[in-house]
């Protein structure tokens, strides 16, 4: 029986980037595929907002700047954990900004301008959009049985939370009212 591409790149891949783990194979690849689509997400989603953190404007201006800023480095510094855990666990993670672009379900916003609020309600949906994918990922990961990356995937479900929050409240069209 010989063995087809797929079956020859897997153990090229186990042979020369495989990390022990007690976790089974399947778990691995099932996991490391999940945190791969997460970390597109989560690139997607830095650059959209530092997109319309650069591309801000209006009277709230200095309140929304800073607020997209400290939003995009908090996004960004999710990136690292990310890739690094697959490895951990003898995955892989993203080679390219072309494979980002075919696995994230953020959006891209080429638009020369966007109002102010519909920056930060596009960006608390995406917010939303990788809140969904990370919990996704978390049932992957119980399945598994891989609970450090659901204890990491449960802080980064709380940090998406609270930039959903804040940009939920940021764009309330009055105080106490509810869309």
């Amino acid at each position: 029986m010989s063995k087809t591409p797929s079956d020859a790149k897997a153990a090229h891949v186990k042979e020369y980037l495989g990390t022990p783990t007690d976790l089974k194979a399947e778990a691995v690849q099932a996991v490391a595929v999940g945190l791969a689509d997460v970390l597109a997400d989560v690139f997607a989603l830095y650059i959209k907002t530092k997109n319309f953190h650069w591309h801000m404007s209006g009277r709230h201006f200095r309140d929304y700047h800073l607020l997209l800023d400290e939003q995009s480095d908090q996004i960004f510094a999710m990136t690292d954990p990310l890739a690094e855990r697959a490895r951990k666990i003898g995955g892989t993670t993203l080679h390219s900004v072309g494979e980002v672009s075919r696995r994230t379900k953020i959006q891209d916003n080429d638009a020369l301008y966007v109002t102010p609020e519909d920056m930060l309600a596009e960006l608390r949906d995406d917010n939303l959009t990788l809140t969904k994918r990370l919990r996704q990922v978390h049932a992957v990961c119980d399945d598994a049985n891989d609970i450090a990356t659901a204890s990491l995937i449960e802080n980064w479900i709380d940090e998406t939370e609270r930039r959903t929050w804040f940009l939920f409240e940021s764009t309330r069209p009055a105080f106490g009212k509810n869309d």
